[in-house]
């Protein structure tokens, strides 16, 4: 049977269960996200969709079922490798589920960007929402709205609340404070992210529980603002004082960034300077020396999210209490720690 519907019109649900070798009622509830479908029926349903191109008309079945089956998602993020790589993975996830996304990015940061945000895909009548804005005021607006649909979120304010998705960022952060400790550094500074951002302050609290857990010096970690540029800027900052053989970055990039700097000045990573970043980019493998970091898993965290709140959207309770741990990858960028040279 060709899979060409009658020329001149837009191909209907019922050539879509023609091609598929199923009922027009399969291929909705395949649309609508019934479980009861059979996973080799599902992909069958979708081929056939493609083939088609057949595309749902969302209103028409929002005015039918009341439900929109649409996913809101609350983003901080302009591009970042992290984020971008949670929301594409909610996307597919929320596709296999038949829910579509729609994404408001904010503006700023500030309380009334992150109301107008939040109204827009009100407006959209998301049956659900997924937040990825790390700052703490996010959740304090999101507190004092009182929204009226489920949401979950992509980082935990530490208070044990049951709609945040659980990652590790202090074990994380520890992780690369200790492998430092463990090459023999004592002398070890923190490039830490913006303050008020939720994985800033947890990456923080771990570097600072490992360094203090060692009865190190404790150096006053450095507020960054998760860019290269900035890390480039601290680099030449902390060469002044030449009273460290380590760094820890709070992201690659930052590291990356400190990385030239110390190239720049002719000095030796790892032979004089050890560098751990975190968040483990694909760029991190590939710059010279190769960055050891912390790696998470962007892609499961999304995945996750989807699942956690459509157990919420659908009254069925979802297990999402495991946490994420990153883990380290060990890289050239870091080695045993030298004599502090001291002050230029």
């Amino acid at each position: 049977m060709s899979p060409e519907p009658q020329k001149g019109r837009a191909p209907s649900i019922r050539d879509v269960a023609r091609l598929a070798g199923v009922s027009h009622q399969t291929v909705s509830r395949v649309l609508n996200g019934h479980e009861s479908i059979r996973d080799e029926t599902r992909q069958r349903v979708r081929e056939a969709m493609e083939a088609l191109k057949y595309r749902p008309n969302r209103a028409a079945r929002a005015l039918v079922t009341s439900r929109s089956r649409t996913i809101g998602v609350l983003s901080a993020t302009h591009g970042e490798y992290g984020p971008s790589s949670s929301i594409a993975a909610i996307e597919d996830a929320a596709r296999d589920q038949g829910y579509y996304v729609n994404t408001a990015n904010l503006a700023s940061s500030s309380p009334g960007a992150i109301i107008e945000a939040l109204k827009h895909l009100l407006l959209q009548d998301i049956e659900g929402l997924i937040v990825m804005a790390p700052q703490v005021r996010v959740f304090d607006v999101l507190a004092g709205m009182a929204i009226d649909v489920p949401y979950v979120s992509l980082q935990s304010t530490g208070h044990g609340d049951h709609r945040a998705l659980a990652i590790d960022q202090i074990a994380g952060a520890r992780a690369a404070t200790q492998h430092l400790i463990d090459l023999g550094h004592e002398e070890i500074v923190h490039v830490a992210g913006p303050q008020d951002w939720i994985e800033a302050e947890a990456r923080m609290r771990g570097f600072l529980d490992a360094v203090i857990d060692a009865d190190l010096r404790t150096h006053p970690p450095i507020l960054g603002d998760w860019t290269a540029d900035f890390g480039y800027f601290a680099g030449k900052e902390l060469l002044r004082y030449r009273d460290f053989t380590a760094v820890f970055a709070g992201n690659d990039l930052m590291a990356v960034g400190l990385m030239h700097a110390l190239r720049d000045a002719g000095v030796d990573v790892p032979g004089e300077i050890s560098v751990v970043g975190f968040d483990d980019i694909p760029l991190a493998q590939h710059v010279w020396p190769p960055l050891t970091t912390v790696h998470q898993e962007f892609g499961e965290v999304g995945r996750r999210a989807v699942a956690l709140l459509l157990g919420e959207v659908r009254g069925i309770p979802v297990d999402g209490d495991e946490e994420l741990v990153p883990h380290l990858v060990t890289r050239a960028s870091s080695g045993p720690a030298h004599a502090v040279i001291g002050r230029y």
